[in-house]
């Protein structure tokens, strides 16, 4: 984990021939576009698909669908531990501070999980999807984010009498002209039933 020395044995392994299988997120999201860029002109591979979303092959379908179609957006929940504890606070109408507790008794949750929370973590997966996707060098801290250590249940109560539930969003989206691309990290009303 973490940047250093990671970073550096990573690019003395490409340099020494050698492919790569990480799950640093942070590391990737740090330099993900100096290491593949490195690994591209040494042909040698850096696989990854650990680092973001683990359960879901994202990365792969990514990579698959960049040869054949242009990607305008992206848009999904990149933490399963926010998702886990909005989900308890809206299921069960537990609070922020017993929600979180229960994400950390079912190691969930690490014993600070302020990245999770504070939308850190999702930013980090989001810079690695957004190079994948646009080929944009977004640098994590920079994704503009807000977490879910401010909701409150009577949140989740009114976005539910509107027909809405309360997800921690991560979206990247390239503008109308393809200039530019917006990313952010926000708690965002689905409307339910979406799946």
């Amino acid at each position: 984990g973490g940047l250093e020395p990671a970073r550096t044995t990573m690019l003395r392994l490409l340099e020494s021939g050698k492919d790569i299988v990480t799950a640093n997120k942070a590391l990737l999201a740090q330099h993900g576009p100096e290491l593949f860029d490195r690994a591209r002109e040494l042909g040698r591979s850096i696989a990854f698909e650990a680092a973001v979303a683990g359960g879901i092959p994202i990365i792969a379908n990514l990579s698959q669908c960049l040869s054949a179609n242009q990607i305008l957006s992206l848009r999904g929940i990149l933490n399963g531990t926010s998702n886990f504890i909005v989900s308890q606070m809206e299921e069960q109408g537990t609070d922020y501070a017993a929600a979180v507790a229960e994400a950390q008794e079912r190691g969930y949750a690490e014993a600070d999980p302020s990245m999770d929370v504070d939308g850190s973590d999702a930013a980090q997966k989001l810079a690695i999807l957004a190079h994948l996707s646009f080929g944009a060098e977004l640098a994590w801290a920079q994704i503009p984010r807000q977490g879910i250590d401010k909701l409150q249940t009577m949140d989740l109560r009114w976005a539910r009498e509107l027909g809405y539930r309360i997800k921690l969003l991560a979206s990247a989206k390239l503008s109308t002209d393809h200039k530019r691309l917006e990313a952010h990290v926000s708690p965002t009303l689905v409307k339910i039933g979406t799946p």
